[in-house]
Order: C-alpha cells, then structure tokens, then sequence
C-alpha cells in the first residue's frame, strides 16, 4: 500500500467489484520487505517515519477505506456544485469493502483488521516468536482476529486465509525439488525488518502424508481459506503440475470442492 495511489485504487477496484459482478477479492497490505532504502520515496511519497513505510502504508489504506465507503474525498467547486459539497470517487461499489482482505503479520495487526471488519490474510510467516510452533501461533491469531471483529460490533461472517507452502511427491522431479530438504523442514525462528519472526514449514511428501499433516495444523483448520505459495522461478509449467497435483490428490480430502466440473479454477477449504 505504501506504494499505491488509495483513491485510484478505490476507483479501480469500485470499478473491477461492479465488472466482477462481486466476485472480487482484493488483498492489501503494507509491502513485502525490500531492498530499497525507503523505496516508497521513489514512487512520490514522502512523510513516513518509519524506514518500512507502514505509517504511510496504514494512513493511506484509512484513506481508501473511506473512498471505497462513499465518503466525500474532494472539496467540490462551489461554481459547479454549490457551497460545502465534497465529491466521493466513482464508481461507488456498496458491496467491495465486504471482499477487502488485509494481510497482518501479527497477532496484534490481525485485531486490527478484525476491528476495521475485513477479511484476514496470514501468511507463511509472523513477526512474532514465542517459542509456540508457527501453526500454534497464527491459530491463536485467527481467533484474535474473529474476537476482535465481533467485540467491534460488525454482524457479517469475515474469512481468513492461510498460506503453506505444499508440494505433493509426485514424481522424481517433485523429490529432487523438494522431497529430502523439506521433509526435514522445520519451523525457523529469524530476524525480518529488524523483528524477530517465525516462518512456517515446507510441506512436501506422499498426498497420503500431506493430507494427515495438514489436517494437523491448527491454523489451516482453523482458517475458511488455503492458499499455495508455489516457487515462480521454475516456471508455469511446473506450477500448474504442483497445483493440479494438490488439487487432484490432497484438497478433495480436506473438503474442496472444484468451482467447475473439470478445470482447477480455485479452490476453498
């Protein structure tokens, strides 16, 4: 966010929400870390205080959420519009803000979005270390998340995704890939943006394995949503085999259903 322009944002996800036919789901957050020293500058954003942009990145997303609420974000000429009148962005889709998912890093990021009534996106790692397994933790975060959503006084029903990195052993090439190194994978404990941070395990083994496994993770039970970080350096090619071979021999086990009879279009567990 902290490199994106909110109110264009907020038009062009108004208008791909209407497009969509409400079928959007638009996911948003501060900005992986990067090598740019305060690289936000570059694009023609200056006032953060913080190296990472996230002050900038937050105000910038407050300022999006009340575009994409209807709420008037430009002082009107009083020659065309009359005295007072502030202009909302167009379109205005009353629906979007129900298909805005922010991605937290933490627990305490994750009451956040739960208070802002969003959905949840979590991913392979959380800027916190505990000593819990990383699985342990992000479930206790989905459950700060949902509490902290309805202590807000918000009625609707949030979603949250977590993301895994899984590779079923299908073939010679899945095991040189990933067979050996990640079966000993373990969670690790690391340094990222200057936090102390826990970073989730590699799946890779049998579908017979994985399928257990899986349904052993708290947060991935816990969660309405799986979604698979697949390595884009070894092409398309090689990802649509890894998401054909999910899709096929390990999601129907943990409840996916396909969205079209025949095509890996998606999926929801």
């Amino acid at each position: 966010m902290r490199y994106e322009n909110p109110l264009y944002l907020a038009e062009e996800a108004a208008a791909l929400d209407y497009i969509a036919d409400g079928r959007l789901a638009l996911g948003i957050s501060r900005g992986s870390p990067e090598p740019a020293l305060r690289g936000y500058e570059a694009f023609g954003y200056t006032g953060s205080s913080d190296p990472r942009g996230a002050d900038l990145a937050r105000d910038k997303f407050d300022l999006f959420l009340d575009a994409i609420d209807g709420g008037g974000i430009a002082e009107g000429d009083p020659q065309m519009t009359g005295p007072g009148v502030h202009l909302p962005i167009e379109p205005h889709s009353p629906t979007l803000r129900d298909h805005i998912w922010w991605g937290a890093g933490s627990r305490a990021s994750a009451e956040d979005v739960g208070r802002m009534g969003l959905n949840l996106m979590s991913s392979t790692l959380l800027t916190e270390a505990t000593g819990e397994p990383f699985d342990v933790l992000q479930r206790q975060q989905i459950e700060q998340f949902r509490e902290a959503y309805r202590a807000a006084g918000h009625t609707g029903t949030p979603r949250v995704s977590v993301s895994r990195s899984v590779f079923p052993i299908m073939n010679q090439r899945d095991e040189m890939y990933f067979g050996l190194r990640s079966r000993e994978n373990q969670d690790q404990i690391g340094v990222i943006d200057g936090l102390r941070s826990t970073f989730g395990k590699t799946y890779a083994d049998s579908p017979e394995v994985l399928i257990e496994q899986l349904k052993n993770d708290e947060a991935v039970m816990a969660a309405d949503t799986l979604m698979l970080t697949i390595p884009n350096q070894l092409g398309p090619e090689y990802n649509l085999h890894v998401l054909e071979s999910f899709a096929k021999h390990v999601a129907p086990a943990l409840g996916w259903k396909p969205n079209t009879e025949g095509a890996v279009t998606g999926y929801a567990i």
